[in-house]
Order: structure tokens, then sequence, then C-alpha cells
């Protein structure tokens, strides 16, 4: 019988992506900024639908199904209502947007199936909540688990609390737009000018040198939150639902002025006001959590949505919520829609079961060789490690190379770990390029810069002198996964960078008199722990376990590592720079390595050292 392909797209607002499952497994899923350099480009994602079908050796014409994650239909209804209701203020953002949806987004089937090349292909649509879902509890090693989606808004909905058994999946609660945790937090970002779909991340970073100062000013003129984590803004202080910017007059007076202009300086206002949506945001996860664990009775819990790339308050789930494992999807913004609806129509349009007997045996063999070695049991999810992109052969870096007329060391792979670790004991900062490209927003060992976590002056370094970015924001240790709750407050996979823990108390350094008087970004440089490079200012970290069956180069690196420094932890970074997507390609890589101060890099098998750290 022949393959069932099903091909999953996301695109038109922000980090489209495509995805093909091949009888309900991932074939390859990438996103479509990798390809074009673009940052979080929404275009139709062509060389990304290229790659999936050139990965599975098929054209379009064999793909079964295709489908898009939202159902534009309804989301256009939304627009239309909303800016019915805020009249005349909405009026002009509407207008606005109309020339786009009555060009190309009302008749988002005819597009997708001329951008395809192909008018045989019915369209299916799923639901962009729905689609979030899916990608958090298919994939998930979890048979039965709550989900919980979290986002800015889909076509409606805000968030959903669900839950999954087998091949069936309901979602059962929902809040509705424009009541947002995702659209507060965003707000946020765009006041204190950081750019929105983007700058979350900062925010969440640059939380810990703030002090909640305005915690009681959100509660008390922002948003109303029920004990079950929903919430009803005040839409009176919020410009998102009326205008053109997230905020205006009323944030001007909360927060004692104006929005910081992007370009001016970080303040402490800024961090204060970080730390207090920080808090209130997890507050309100936390209330979700617990609500879903009341409302299902189950023990694990599934996440996505873009909130739930908030790993800090993720960290707080697993730690005060009532659930024994957590899951969340690596690709959980918008970019993971198109993987989960992939698998929404294999399990729930065509009703195909999760699981077969024979993986489920396979995967019961590795765990029992890895318990044989004194390692943790293997972790038994779909996502591969999310290392689902495209991969570069030796052959193919070496013909890159010639033309390109570059030349590098080949190594022999049993050799190369030690040669790493040797460069990053000797603080040199490592690019790693090797097998197949992450999806989603965290490079995790294919696709990442290196550093050694022991050394203070790594997080300066590669702020200023690799990535070119805020020299506040912190970095992610990746560590051996039998090592984590040795170094981490921590004993769980976090595979995928999604999980933030606090440095175990042992590994910590105690601060000197005059390093507790500091305040605000003059915390940075103080020497936290035996890891500073990798330890935020409130002793946090950011934590990705690694397991030798996922990415076998990238553990033999840290395991290697650690054999010559007795550290097994390694600062882990993505390899790009600041306004540039993850590299892809070879010549992406190359083209990063030297623009940047990074002293060596790998691709594969070959190494290329800069002659001036030689």
């Amino acid at each position: 019988m022949s393959p069932t392909y099903i091909l999953g797209i996301s695109a038109y607002y922000h980090d489209s992506a495509a995805c093909l499952l091949r009888d309900g497994r991932i074939v390859g899923a990438a996103q479509e900024e990798r390809f074009t350099r673009k940052k979080h480009d929404a275009a139709f994602p062509t060389n990304a639908v290229a790659y999936c079908l050139r990965e599975a050796g098929i054209g379009i014409d064999d793909v079964t199904h295709v489908a898009f994650y939202e159902k534009p239909l309804v989301k256009f209804d939304r627009l239309l209502e909303t800016s019915v209701a805020v009249s005349p203020r909405g009026f002009r953002p509407f207008l606005m947007a109309m020339p786009i949806w009555l060009g190309e987004k009302l008749w988002q089937a005819d597009e997708i199936q001329k951008q395809l090349g192909t008018d045989q292909k019915t369209i299916l649509f799923g639901n962009h909540h729905e689609s979030h879902a899916a990608s958090a509890f298919y994939p998930s090693p979890f048979e039965e688990a709550a989900i919980l989606t979290i986002d800015g808004v889909g076509e409606w909905t805000t968030s959903s609390v669900g839950m999954g058994r087998g091949h069936e999946l309901t979602l059962f609660k929902e809040t509705e737009f424009p009541h947002s945790v995702g659209l507060l937090y965003s707000a946020f970002t765009y006041f204190t000018g950081f750019k929105v779909n983007e700058g979350e991340y900062k925010i969440m970073g640059l939380a810990p040198y703030g002090a909640p100062k305005y915690v009681g000013a959100i509660r008390d003129h922002l948003i109303d939150v029920a004990d079950d984590g929903s919430v009803r803004l005040n839409l009176e202080n919020f410009e998102f639902h009326r205008g053109l910017t997230m905020t205006g007059e009323g944030f001007e007076r909360l927060f004692g002025g104006p929005r910081r202009d992007p370009d001016a300086p970080v303040t402490q206002r800024e961090m204060d006001l970080a730390r207090s949506v920080q808090d209130v945001t997890e507050e309100i996860m936390l209330r979700m959590a617990r609500t879903a664990h009341r409302e299902t009775g189950l023990d694990r819990l599934c996440l996505a949505g873009g909130v739930a790339l908030n790993c800090v308050g993720n960290g707080r789930i697993l730690r005060e919520g009532p659930f024994r494992h957590l899951w969340v999807q690596p690709a959980s913004g918008d970019a993971g829609g198109a993987l989960g609806v992939a698998y929404a129509i294999w399990h729930r349009y065509l009703g195909r079961p999760r699981t077969s007997a024979e993986r489920r045996g396979a995967w019961v063999e590795m765990s029992t060789a890895a318990a044989a070695n004194g390692r943790p049991p293997a972790y038994d999810d779909e996502m591969q490690g999310a290392l689902i992109g495209p991969q570069y052969s030796n052959d193919e870096i070496a013909a890159w190379m010639k033309t390109r007329a570059v030349s590098g060391e080949r190594v022999a792979r049993p050799e190369l770990p030690a040669r790493v670790a040797q460069y990053l004991a000797d603080e040199k900062v490592v690019g790693l390029f090797q097998g197949r490209m992450e999806f989603g927003p965290r490079a995790l060992g294919a696709r990442s810069i290196l550093g050694d976590a022991r050394s203070p002056k790594m997080q300066s370094v590669l702020n200023l002198k690799i990535k070119f970015r805020e020299s506040f924001r912190p970095f992610a240790p990746a560590v051996l996964r039998e090592r984590v709750a040795d170094w981490f407050e921590l004993d769980e996979e976090s595979p995928y960078m999604l999980l933030v823990a606090g440095v175990s108390c042992h590994r910590r350094v105690k601060p000197s008199a005059s390093d507790d008087r500091l305040w605000g970004i003059e915390k940075l440089n103080v020497v936290r722990s035996q890891i500073p490079a990798a330890t935020h200012v409130d002793y946090s970290a950011r934590i990705q376990t690694v397991r030798r069956e996922v990415n076998p180069l990238y553990y033999d690196i840290i395991e290697a590592f650690h054999r010559r420094t007795g550290c097994p932890v390694i600062v882990n970074t993505s390899f790009n720079v600041k306004d540039e997507p993850i590299v892809c390609t070879p010549e992406d890589a190359y083209r990063c390595f030297m623009k940047t101060n990074m002293d060596v890099l790998v691709m594969e098998d070959f190494v290329f050292v800069k002659a001036t750290s030689a």
C-alpha cells in the first residue's frame, strides 16, 4: 500500500513553516526564515515545502493531504467584528488590512494551490489552537495528558485547556480575544522598546534585574485574573484592538512616561516592568495549569503556543504545579502549527492510532541498554530531538569548500570530540554545524555556538563580540542528561531548552558584601557559580539536557569536555547574530563565522580555525 503523506503549512502572520508526515511519522520540518534569511519570514514557505518534499524523495503530486494550520475566514470574522465594536477608532487599521485580505487571504485555498503549483489538491484547514494542541500532545511521550495552549490570539481563541488520550484530542475550555495573557506580555514587550513577536525573550531575560514594583498597577488597572487562570483585560488601557500600536496613553499614565525608544538605553524602569509582567504571567500560567489538572485528573501536561516558550513559567509549573511530568513542544509558536495540523489530519481526520508496537519495542530496547550503562531511560517522544531540518554531508561540505576556495582540516570523527573539547577548555568560541537543523527557535547542538560555561568572561564575549546583542541576555547550559541533578535543581528531561531551574546550591558562589549591594544591570558581571557563563543573576539557568542517542557528536563533545575539565556543562547559544535567523547552510555558517569574533568553526568533520586564534 502506498504511504500517506501529509503536508502541514503555517504562513502569513510570522514564522511560516512546513512539515511533512509519512504514515504519521515526521519526515522533515523547517521554518521559511532559515532559507530566505529574513527573520520571522511570514511568506508562503516555498523553500521549506521544497525541502520537505526533497527529504521524502517525492513530488507534490505524491502528497495525499495538504493542511493549513488555521481558518482564515474565522480570523477575518474576528477582525471585522472587532473593528465594528471599536469604531470609529478601529476603522483605520481595518482599512489598512483590507487589501491583503480581499486580495489573498480570503482566497487562501486558491493561493496555496497556486504556490504549490497544483490545482489537484483539496486544502484542509485546521483550527489555530487545535493545531497548537495537536503539536503538543501527539509527538509527546504520553499516552494521555492534559493540554494547555497559550498565545496571543488564533482565530478567536487566546488560550485553551484540553486533554488527549490515544489518538483522541479534545479542547473544552477557552479564553477569547481580546482577553489574552500573550497580548498582555506583548504589550509590555512593545512598551519597553522591543519588537513584538520577537522581543518577548528579552523581557524574560531582563526580568531578574528588576523588582516587581508594578505588579499592583498591572492587577489593578490592566488585567483581572480569575482563580482558574482565565483573564479579562481592561481594554481602555490598550491599543492593539483598535489602533496600530500595542499601548498608548493608558500605559504612559500608569508607568510614568512614554514607551522606551528602541535605540535608547534600557533603564531600571524597563527592568522593573519586565519583572512585574513576568511575575503576573507566571501566576496566570500556574493557575491555568492547576485548572487543567483539576479538570482532567491527569498527572502529565503538554504545552504549546507562544507563551509556552516562556521557560521560566514552565519551570514554575514543573516545580509548583500539580503535574508529575511536563512536555513542551519545541516549536511552540506559529511555526509548530504546521506540524500540529499535519498530526491532526493523521490522527483526527483519518482516525489513525498514535504509536506502533514496533516503535515502542525499539524504545524499550534502547531504555534497557541505557539503564545497563547507568544512564536514564530513553526519552520517548516523536520530535527526534527537534533535529528534523536539512543536513549536509561531508561530501557536500567539501564541494562547497572547493567552490568557495576555502580550506579546513578534516578530522576523523572519533578524534573530533576531544579536539573541540580542548578548544572549549582553552576558552575558544566554537561554531558547531552538524547533523539535521533544529525546528523551532532554539539551537540544540546542530546549529549552535559553544563556549566554556566555567569562564567568567564568556557571557560578555558571546553577547558583545559574537551575537552583537544586549549584554543582559543570558546563555543556556547544555549538560549531560545523567549529570543534570549534580549541577541544577532539576532531575527531569529538558531536551528542548524550555525549562528554567536553579543552579544547585553546592555549585553556587557566595557573593561579596559589595556585590550584594549592586542593583539592576550592575549585577551582570558578578560570578555566582562554578559555571558563571550559564548562570543568570537570580541563580537560574535555561537548561538543555543532552542524550547520546539523540545527538551523538554533541553529547560526545560535552562528555570529552567533562573528562578534560571535570565539568559536564557547556554554554550553548544559537548559531546566528542579532536580527538574523539561525544558520541553515554551510555558506550561512561560514559567513557568520567570518564576520564575528568566533575562533573555530566545525562543519561535520571539517575544522576551520582563524589564524589570529591558532
